[in-house]
């Protein structure tokens, strides 16, 4: 009964740090910095193209790091040490983002890709702790557990930060103040991780004329060598870098193809993304009882169809309301495939190896992150200017044409990894898994 108690309280504990970065995601990444940054400290068609190069740039250098570092977590059982130290940069540079106003585009930049590089990076090592405090039984249920609080989290943010911007119209004193209450919302509910989460896994002793760094080269070298051992998770990751260049995409400039296409100002830009919060809230527990039932791989397919589904309908819809609609079947589709695939992934690493595992699902993930965002960028720029030097668009109209033809690229994204998605043997996966867990047991046990 303790330990279940113990268990328990490790849950929920993980899924208020979900709840706090979320917030992030929300503020920072979705409903205000992004809008605030592409109009306010930018201006025009460059500032989208600019805002996918600042993403882009924080994806590429989580993507080097963090396979390393990974690698180091697990050999020291130090994943809930370096989780903070990203946190805690997160927490700095979203709160320095008070001081970006207009024409400060460097400083803009700067402040957020550090931010956006803690935040990504945290994310390696809260995840690598899936595996520690969940059975493989439990894997698809936490997962989607904590992406659907942690969307509770995203609306609350955004529900305490509405009503400033109502109230004082004109200003852009209130979407500055909310990054350093993010930073502070975020900083808050990541108290109970850290006081009540174990790292079970034991630190190994470092051998002489070693240091942790070399270690992290020797260990991830290790894993790449392992990992061909594990070709289901190979063609899955390849599946995942091309589908999720497409989320990204979505996700990254839901807030700008608001503002272009629809006008909408930063009130209705949060409202919408309060209608995206609720919804993914609905797909988490949705598609984690779907998984369940019909395994986590058809799961999987049915949420990439549903965002195909909302980019779709996106491309020809002209109305505000429509664009709310879809927000809503968005984020009830992409929170499935995020959550799924976190799941999947935890189902798919050996024991002891979670870290290493979700190190290379970062250099996946960040890797789609910095091609999906920074190709949208450039292709909403170079669309933009080509129907205004070719069809003698006005610029607004042009800029409009440009993020059309950006979204469509999405679809070529979701399509291409949902092709190769449907070649994972999903089972033969899980097996891998654990006759290498196994081997290594036995082997460890003769060694000793």
């Amino acid at each position: 009964m303790a330990r279940n108690k113990e268990i328990n309280r490790e849950h929920r504990a993980w899924y208020m740090y979900d709840f706090g970065n979320s917030a992030y995601a929300a503020v920072v990444l979705l409903a205000f910095y992004s809008a605030y940054f592409k109009g306010g400290v930018v201006g025009g068609a460059e500032g989208s193209r600019l805002w996918g190069i600042s993403v882009g740039i924080a994806m590429l250098v989580v993507a080097i790091i963090s396979p390393v570092l990974g690698a180091i977590a697990d050999f020291s059982a130090s994943k809930k040490k370096f989780l903070f130290i990203f946190s805690s940069i997160t927490w700095l540079f979203t709160a320095l983002l008070f001081f970006v106003e207009k024409g400060d585009i460097f400083t803009g930049m700067l402040f957020f890709i550090l931010a956006e590089i803690g935040y990504r990076g945290g994310q390696v090592f809260y995840n690598s702790l899936l595996p520690e405090i969940a059975t493989p039984d439990e894997i698809g249920r936490v997962s989607g557990n904590g992406w659907a609080i942690g969307s509770l989290g995203g609306i609350l943010a955004l529900l305490i930060l509405l009503p400033p911007i109502v109230l004082i119209e004109g200003s852009t004193l209130p979407v500055r103040l909310s990054f350093p209450f993010t930073a502070l919302f975020f900083a808050l509910a990541t108290i109970p991780a850290y006081r009540w989460i174990r790292e079970r896994a034991s630190a190994q002793t470092l051998p002489k004329g070693e240091k942790y760094l070399t270690i992290g080269f020797k260990r991830l070298s290790q894993t790449f060598r392992s990992v061909r051992k594990f070709k289901e998770f190979i063609k899955f990751m390849i599946a995942y870098l091309i589908y999720n260049d497409g989320i990204l995409m979505a996700l990254d400039f839901a807030a700008i193809i608001g503002a272009v296409l629809y006008g909408m100002d930063q009130t209705q830009i949060i409202i919408f993304m309060i209608i995206v919060q609720v919804a993914s809230v609905i797909g988490a527990y949705a598609f984690a009882v779907i998984g369940d039932k019909v395994g986590y791989k058809r799961s999987l397919v049915y949420a990439i169809l549903g965002m195909a589904a909302a980019v779709t309908w996106m491309l020809f819809n002209y109305s505000i309301t429509g664009f709310f609609v879809i927000g809503a079947l968005a984020g009830f589709a992409l929170t499935g495939v995020q959550s799924v695939s976190r799941a999947m992934v935890g189902m798919f690493a050996p024991k002891g190896q979670s870290a290493e595992f979700f190190g290379l699902f970062s250099v996946v993930g960040r890797t789609s992150s910095f091609i999906g965002p920074t190709l949208y960028g450039f292709l909403a720029l170079w669309a933009a200017r080509w129907f205004e030097q070719n069809r003698s668009m006005g610029n607004l109209l042009a800029e409009q044409a440009g993020q059309r033809v950006a979204i469509a690229s999405i679809l070529i994204f979701l399509f291409g990894g949902l092709f190769l998605l449907l070649r994972v043997n999903e089972k033969k996966a899980i097996q891998d898994a654990n006759e290498y867990s196994l081997e290594t047991n036995i082997g460890a046990s003769v060694n000793a």
